[in-house]
């Protein structure tokens, strides 16, 4: 119990947006003609926020196989780049592993990046809780805007906007909970470098290789460092 007590306290922040966001896209499925099945299959078996948003377009539109295939691409390709750094950390994990895999969405990321875990507790499964109450919390969030949008008929423009305000929440946690602030400051300044050259609608793949390469650069500068103290 003092396991599932700890989970849920490290996923207070990520509750709260995704309850919200889930929320919105059970809201915009519901207004499209998309009731709960869809909202809870979606949410249970895609479960990629952003693409699910996207997703109620290339539903509604008849958009093409080859053209959803290119957009999941586009709009999921930063996980490649998650998927590549958590390799060795979720090396190991057995039978956590194809969950962990599955779940690695991008706030799970920001709260499983920072290896830490209760002492005494198997790593792995206190990861994948992690994960699990993450997916629950969208999938709740998801159901009750699909009632929500079946029974209430309110404007719901700009609740997209919780994303954005889940994303700075969780930056804000790590950078007070850290006081190693080199790795996030290498994320920030690739991501404004990267907006002023490529544009608003361009930037993130390049900004997402600008961070590994920044990331693995820094790697090698800490080992200097560890190495130059011994």
């Amino acid at each position: 119990m003092n396991l599932l007590k700890q989970v849920v306290v490290k996923t207070l922040p990520v509750m709260a947006g995704y309850i919200v966001l889930g929320m919105g896209f059970g809201i915009l499925l519901k207004v499209n003609g998309y009731g709960i099945g869809w909202a809870l299959l979606m949410s249970i078996f895609i479960y990629a926020g952003s693409m699910q948003y996207v997703g109620i377009s290339i539903i509604t539109g008849g958009v093409s196989i080859i053209t959803t295939a290119l957009t999941t691409l586009m709009v999921n390709a930063r996980h490649l780049f998650y998927g590549i750094s958590m390799i060795d950390k979720y090396k190991g994990a057995g039978k956590w592993k194809p969950y962990l895999m599955f779940g690695l969405t991008d706030e799970t990321y920001s709260l499983v990046c920072d290896g830490k875990y209760p002492e005494g507790e198997n790593r792995f499964k206190y990861w994948f809780l992690i994960s699990l109450f993450n997916q629950i919390y969208w999938i709740t969030g998801s159901i009750i805007g699909s009632v929500v949008g079946s029974v209430l008929k309110i404007n719901f423009d700009g609740i997209e906007f919780s994303m954005t305000a889940l994303f700075v929440t969780v930056v804000i946690e790590q950078w007070l909970s850290n006081k190693e602030h080199r790795p996030a400051l290498i994320g920030l300044i690739s991501a404004v470098i990267c907006l002023l050259i490529f544009g608003k609608d361009n930037f993130l793949i390049p900004t997402m290789v600008l961070i590994v390469v920044g990331l693995a650069l820094f790697k090698n500068t800490l080992e200097k460092e560890s190495r130059s103290n011994e």
